[in-house]
């Protein structure tokens, strides 16, 4: 027999990443690796269990494989637990269907039997793609407080940029009393970080109608959200004020990189009051050679630099050889720039081998685009890849 939970999350990882490309052939956008030894997904799961949410149902379903192998039996995030901890929920077959989860409510929607065994009073939902530190036992306080049916967690953005977003219109209690997705003209700039706490008799209630609708698209923003304000449910804005990024596309997830950077970065991953845990395979010491230069670049262990590495970040592993130049790029774990090559503003996947002599990319101030280069490609020796490419095989 279960015990209650008070809070429960659900954390949408399935996502197929369209816009990472080559980054996301072969794995699930949650688990491509950032920040040198990170997956963007230990930064959701990390918030879980800082905030003192120690049961997380992790919703997959595009290329799941390298994803659940990393998550494992959750031991790295101490949610490795006999009740409760880390479960992963794949799309399954029942008595009358067997369907792939059609949108972000129709996922929550079919895993609502494991909501129920834990009978939890609110059901936290999360993305899986955001790169950023939140106590979550903040937000469902507030949301406690103001008796809220849902509160959604917004950030203040730019004027100029609410039009990505879908954008809360709020009294000056925060109540909720509009919700525009993508708005041409917005009316507002409190953006939704797609992050929700449900009242869950609620949160079963609009599912389940939301299920039997045919017309549904079955998702949050474009459905349960909009269905729950016409209906005058109380629903509340909840500002956050820290760092936050999405990274689902190539060029954010370059920036968020680029922002652990410098004495003073945008986003410390050293903070020991919030930190961020993962699965961390055990690695040399990083060593630099003789002749190395190194400036302003994160060097994760594991790696070894013989040349030059500036504005960059080095994954585990990597290795830098002999007059080989790095600039204002992301080398990911296991690859290998060989002596001579050079790799300018450019993303390059996990286990590449860049050889001899050859060019990847161009210097920012001249490329049109950022270089992508897929997983265990292998360039030639004196290959040269022009500036924007985006490359899975050679």
């Amino acid at each position: 027999m279960f015990k209650k939970k008070k809070c429960i999350a659900m954390l949408l990882a399935g996502g197929q990443g369209s816009r990472l490309y080559a980054l996301t052939q072969k794995t699930a956008k949650p688990a491509v690796p950032f920040g040198g030894k990170y997956r963007i997904i230990d930064f959701p799961l990390s918030n879980c269990i800082n905030s003192g949410i120690d049961t997380v149902g992790v919703l997959t379903q595009y290329q799941p494989l390298v994803l659940n192998d990393y998550i494992g039996n959750g031991l790295p995030w101490d949610l490795d637990r006999t009740f409760g901890g880390v479960k992963i929920l794949p799309p399954y077959q029942g008595n009358k269907t067997a369907d792939w989860y059609k949108g972000t409510a129709n996922a929550i929607y079919q895993n609502l039997a494991f909501i129920n065994q834990y009978d939890a009073d609110y059901v936290l939902i999360l993305s899986g793609d955001h790169i950023y530190k939140m106590d979550y036992s903040k937000m469902l306080d507030y949301h406690i407080e103001k008796e809220a049916d849902c509160t959604i967690a917004v950030l203040d953005v730019p004027l100029e940029e609410a039009s990505r977003f879908g954008i809360m219109s709020a009294n000056e209690d925060n109540s909720i009393y509009k919700f525009t997705e993508k708005p041409k003209n917005p009316d507002s700039t409190l953006a939704s970080m797609g992050i929700y706490i449900f009242t869950t008799d609620k949160l079963q209630k609009y599912l389940t109608e939301d299920n039997e609708d045919p017309d549904s698209s079955n998702d949050f923003g474009k459905n349960i959200i909009p269905t729950m304000l016409a209906a005058k449910e109380k629903m509340f804005a909840y500002k956050f004020d820290g760092y936050w990024k999405d990274v689902g596309t190539i060029g954010s997830l370059w920036e968020a990189n680029m922002d652990l950077l410098g004495p003073r970065p945008s986003f410390d991953l050293g903070d020991e009051s919030w930190r961020i845990f993962a699965r961390h395979f055990s690695s040399a010491p990083q060593y630099i050679g003789s002749e190395a230069k190194i400036e302003n670049s994160i060097i994760t262990e594991g790696c070894e630099i013989y040349g030059t590495v500036e504005n960059s970040v080095i994954y585990t592993g990597a290795k830098v050889m002999e007059g080989a130049v790095v600039r204002d790029s992301v080398i990911m774990a296991g690859t290998v720039i060989e002596a001579g090559a050079k790799v300018e503003y450019s993303i390059i996947d996990g286990n590449v081998n860049v050889g001899k002599d050859a060019k990847v990319g161009a210097p920012r101030e001249r490329a049109k685009d950022i270089t992508v280069i897929g997983a265990d490609v292998k360039i030639p020796d004196g290959k040269v890849i022009a500036d924007g490419e985006m490359i899975s095989e050679i």
